[in-house]
């Protein structure tokens, strides 16, 4: 095996849920399948990375040309309703769903202490400031049951308490306590959607 092999194995098997072995079986797989399957995929993600933008109202990462993603655009989602995630991967879980219609403000992680992410990670105040642009009504906080995603809960709601007009609901039924949105399946992510309290 080449170097340049063994430097594809190792920046692939840095990617989530994938170790030496499993990126050692994806790179020998491409290879084998060079122009139907390698060759796609450098090209889709050399097409991504150049057209790939984080948006600057709701802070989701999608391709678009504007100066909004496709969803703060689309004038047929309520703009009073946001919609707390912790990352774009359980953005696109519930919009898998299509439950959901209002916007989204997509966190920078959730608090930790141990990793060392505290409130800033949260951008409340440009979110605050959407609320006010926007006479936001409800602020739904999806994130995933865990002790950061309780904790992040928590201070989000604390940092709204002074503003009685903003109704803030949490998802509910059908969530299990340590589960992780992006990995749940879509009739309980819709169910707890739909049970939100």
């Amino acid at each position: 095996m080449g170097p340049d092999i063994e430097t594809l194995i190792q920046k692939i098997s840095r990617l989530p849920g994938l170790g030496q072995r499993s990126a050692r079986r994806i790179v020998v797989h491409m290879i084998k399948n060079k122009s139907n399957i390698f060759e796609p995929i450098l090209e889709g993600m050399k097409k991504v990375s150049d057209t790939v933008k984080t948006c600057p109202q709701c802070f989701n990462v999608d391709t678009f040309s504007g100066d909004s993603c496709s969803i703060c655009l689309d004038n047929s989602r309520k703009k009073d309703v946001i919609c707390i995630v912790e990352n774009v991967a359980d953005l696109w879980a519930i919009e898998r769903t299509f439950c959901f219609k209002g916007q989204y403000h997509v966190l920078d992680g959730l608090l930790s202490s141990l990793e060392n992410r505290g409130p800033e990670v949260l951008k409340l105040e440009h979110l605050n400031e959407r609320c006010e642009k926007y006479s936001v009504s409800e602020i739904v906080i999806a994130l995933s049951a865990t002790v950061e995603g309780q904790t992040t809960n928590h201070y989000i709601r604390n940092f709204f308490k002074e503003k009685p007009n903003i109704k803030i609901t949490s998802l509910a039924h059908g969530i299990p306590i340590g589960g992780e949105l992006d990995y749940l399946d879509d009739a309980t992510l819709f169910t707890a959607f739909s049970a939100r309290g």
